[in-house]
């Protein structure tokens, strides 16, 4: 992507890869869209292509992550849904006059306005949030195990019984830790 910031964590759940936007929430955070430019940026890498974005789009970006993850997060504990997050999401989501379209290919492509294609984009988010939330697709929400992670996460993997948001990151830097943690222990076993 852009030089000197962090690279995307893109998932095959739109919601959820939204939310990852903010990752190591419960460590030292990283902020992935922390310019308007950044969020055009997600957008596009997202199939949700927008010109630009103004600074008040973002911040209505960042309460529509926020309050996606608080849904997300209560869905996976079984907790009560907050108000809050509940009314953030639907608003975002009756905003937006977005429309799936069929593409010569096969492919579903967003149209999205020309008034207004971030609360466009926005919507097409809140709604992928919606469903999962509700539970309308196969899978589950679940929570990264990674203790400075946390991230909401949709698993659809058979079993359902995924640990982390991201193999990739979360699932190997816990399995480092945990050799390296058996290492000091058995020094012996390295040789």
């Amino acid at each position: 992507m852009r030089a000197g910031f962090p690279d995307f964590r893109l998932g095959t759940v739109l919601a959820t890869s939204f939310t990852g936007t903010l990752s190591e929430r419960q460590g030292n955070p990283v902020e992935r869209i922390p310019t308007p430019q950044r969020l055009v940026d997600w957008l596009a890498a997202s199939g949700l292509a927008v010109p630009s974005c103004t600074p008040a789009q973002l911040e209505l970006a960042r309460e529509l992550r926020e309050s996606i993850h608080a849904a997300a997060t209560a869905a996976a504990i079984q907790d009560p849904l907050p108000a809050s997050a509940v009314q953030v999401i639907n608003d975002r989501s009756a905003q937006g006059r977005a429309a799936a379209v069929l593409t010569p290919e096969g492919q579903r492509q967003w149209l999205l306005s020309s008034d207004s294609p971030v609360e466009d984009a926005l919507s097409v988010i809140a709604a992928d949030a919606i469903s999962i939330i509700a539970g309308e697709r196969d899978g589950r929400l679940a929570l990264c195990a990674s203790p400075t992670c946390r991230a909401a996460f949709f698993d659809t993997s058979q079993s359902r019984t995924r640990r982390w948001c991201d193999m990739n990151t979360c699932g190997n830097r816990q399995k480092k830790a945990r050799f390296n943690a058996n290492q000091r222990k058995n020094p012996s076993s390295a040789d």
